[in-house]
């Protein structure tokens, strides 16, 4: 919007090619400079000056004409504005001079008022002084007051026992439940922070409470103990849920060691009856209570069985254990150790209870008053159990009945050992039942074996195992199933075999010393093979159960007695085939010649002998039990037989060979043998003909 100054003035004339303007052809030379530097100070300017821009914006802003009249009178419009606004400014200012004259006549009057004021409360504060003095005395006062009455609230509320906690407490009509053991929780509280007065200058107070905290307490622990008594004698401890308020009074009666004692004793009394009364019922099927019938069949019913109405009896005892076991832990263990803290705590509490000796008093260990409680729990039932099974014993004579009795009343020992312990005074009633049935076994074996003697004596009709060394090896049977059976948990074989040991030898060697003394009558074959088959069922039996096993010691028996059947049988062939009587002449190439007719009667006698020598061995041995023995006794004693011939044989081409060089000087020119004739069975043909 803004036009050049010098742009409009050389608007109206032609340009001559020079871009500065044309000064007049007459000015004067200081004109002439003047002008000059004004150009030159106007062609210096920067148009970026910032005064320069703001200046140009203004002039821009006012719309003006470039005219010759706004050029010249530009500064004197300027100037006038400026007056103007400086007037303005004048007046504006004497305006606040006039608003702070006001104010300062304000500010004095407020002055004037505030020491006026301030004249009137320091006169009041003399008057009030007084007052405010005794204000504080009273406040001061009041705050100690208030500070006794708390104490005083504070103590009431701690150490007095109200009449409604002390009837539940102390009241034998008052239940026993939640709000008994609250407020004896208080009073036990009470009775040890009583202890802190006796710090005190005066005790008095402190004694009093002590004295009345004790009391109550006593007498709250004598209710306590009245009550658990009663619930003792009412208990189910076959119920899952016992009730949680029995056993949180054991724990607390056991700060009072005493009553808790009694107490026990009292319980182990009721649960021995109660014990022995179940098992009554179980073994009757009577019920003791009308309410709770007896689940199952009676006991008694399988009284005509005597392992099976043993065996009940014990299982009904392990299963009455396991259960009063478990019920008494839910009793006085599920809660960890806190009984044995308290009864800790009442004994150090109630040093008047251990003796004057004892100071190192031995720690209450809940596992082991376990352990005592039930034994004493179960006792009478052991002691029926004891009394029923002796009668068992006593009343049927039968050697494996008494030793099955034996061998399950020991398992029964060995369980009841895992869940009682090994201190445990059942197992002292339980493990005599054991030895009196294992008496009871040797005792009757040894009647059997009396009786043995008539039998053995008479010599038997046949070779083959005796009826009463089938009848012991049966019954040797069924002894080593039962005690397999009983001994199924122990994995070392020696202490099973040592275990085993003494059966054995009641049961089995007094039957082999009679059948030893039988074969002293006999004549062989007939020994060896009775002594044989003696031995092999025994062997047989024993081999079944390695506990038992006898091989080391009865193998080397059986071997040499069927060596000795060897030699026997090879007797028999050399003596039937008249080869012995043959050997006992010949005993050399040289004596062939002089036993001619012997040799040609062994010749006659062995062909006779050769087609039927195998079968005739065998039923020597028929009664021998064992076949393949039979077998390897036969076939040794005919290959013993062969080498016997074959010796015999090689004699008589001996013999020929040196007659044949006697006679024509050479061996190979000789027409004729005449001992080979003589004797024409070769030692092939034997061995096939005993084959």
């Amino acid at each position: 919007m803004t036009t050049s100054y010098f742009h409009d003035r050389s608007a109206g004339r032609p340009s001559d090619g020079v871009s500065s303007p044309q000064t007049p052809s007459t000015p004067s030379l200081p004109r002439s400079n003047a002008l000059q530097t004004r150009i030159a100070s106007v062609l210096s300017a920067s148009y970026a000056d910032l005064e320069i821009r703001d200046t140009l914006n203004i002039i821009d802003q006012r719309h003006l004409s470039n005219s010759a009249d706004t050029r010249r009178n530009l500064r004197l419009d300027i100037q006038d504005e400026l007056i103007q606004c400086n007037g303005e400014i004048v007046q504006d200012f004497e305006k606040v001079a006039s608003q702070l004259k006001r104010i300062g006549a304000a500010i004095s009057s407020l002055n004037d008022t505030c020491a006026q004021m301030r004249r009137h409360i320091n006169a009041a504060s003399r008057d009030s002084k007084p007052m405010l003095d005794e204000a504080d005395v009273l406040i001061k006062g009041k705050a100690e007051v208030d500070e006794k009455a708390r104490l005083h609230n504070a103590f009431t509320k701690h150490f007095v026992i109200n009449d409604a906690d002390l009837s539940t407490l102390t009241s034998m009509k008052e239940p026993i439940n939640d709000d008994f053991f609250r407020v004896l929780t208080r009073v036990k509280r009470l009775h040890a922070d009583s202890q802190v007065l006796l710090g005190s200058e005066d005790q008095r107070l402190g004694l009093e409470i002590l004295d009345s905290s004790s009391k109550h307490l006593n007498a709250a622990f004598q209710k306590l103990y009245r009550w658990v008594q009663r619930e003792f004698k009412t208990l189910d401890l076959e119920n899952p849920q016992i009730s949680s308020a029995i056993r949180r009074a054991l724990r607390v009666l056991a700060e009072r060691p005493t009553l808790f004692r009694n107490c026990i004793d009292a319980f182990a009394e009721a649960r021995e009856t109660i014990m022995s009364n179940n098992f009554y019922a179980a073994l009757t099927g009577a019920p003791v209570d009308p309410a709770h019938p007896v689940m199952g069949k009676a006991i008694e019913l399988s009284a005509h069985d005597p392992l099976r109405y043993v065996s009940d009896m014990l299982a009904w005892s392990h299963s009455a254990t396991v259960s009063e076991r478990e019920a008494l832990e839910v009793l006085f263990i599920s809660e960890g150790n806190e009984i044995a803290k308290n009864i800790q705590a009442g004994i150090e509490s109630e040093p008047w209870t251990r003796a004057a000796d004892d100071e190192d008093t031995e720690v209450f260990d809940p596992r082991k008053a376990l352990d005592e409680l039930t034994d004493r729990g179960l006792t009478g039932v052991f002691r029926q159990l004891r009394q029923r099974t002796e009668q068992v014993i006593q009343s049927h004579e039968d050697a494996v009945l008494a030793y099955k009795i034996s061998n399950l009343v020991h398992f029964y020992t060995t369980i009841f050992t895992s869940v009682l312990g090994p201190d445990s005074s059942l197992l002292s009633t339980l493990s005599p039942l054991a030895d009196t049935a294992l008496r009871s076994f040797r005792s009757l074996i040894r009647d059997n074996i009396a009786s043995l003697h008539v039998e053995a004596s008479v010599s038997p009709s046949d070779h083959t195992t005796p009826d009463f060394v089938l009848d012991a090896l049966s019954t040797l049977t069924t002894l080593m199933q039962s005690y397999d059976t009983s001994a199924a948990a122990d994995t070392d074989l020696e202490r099973r075999r040592e275990g085993f040991r003494d059966v054995l030898k009641e049961a089995l060697d007094p039957y082999l010393s009679a059948c030893e003394n039988v074969t002293k009558r006999l004549r062989n074959p007939a020994k060896l093979v009775f002594a044989l088959n003696c031995l092999i069922a025994t062997d047989t039996t024993l081999k079944r159960y390695a506990f038992a096993d006898r091989s080391a010691e009865l193998r080397p028996k059986i071997e040499a007695h069927t060596a000795e059947l060897v030699e026997v049988m090879h007797l028999f062939l050399g003596h039937e085939s008249g080869l012995d009587p043959l050997r006992d002449s010949v005993a050399s190439p040289e004596d062939v010649a002089a036993n001619i007719e012997k040799l040609e009667t062994a010749a006659r006698q062995l062909d006779a002998f050769l087609p039927s020598a195998s079968d005739d061995a065998r039923s020597l041995l028929e009664q021998l039990e064992d076949k393949a023995i039979v077998r390897r006794v036969v076939e040794d004693a005919c290959e013993r037989f062969v080498e016997d011939f074959e010796e015999v044989e090689g004699w008589v081409l001996e013999a020929d060979e040196k007659h044949a060089t006697h006679v024509n000087g050479d061996v190979h020119e000789a027409d004729e043998v005449m001992f080979r004739d003589l004797f024409p069975r070769t030692s092939g043909e034997v061995r096939v003909l005993l084959s």
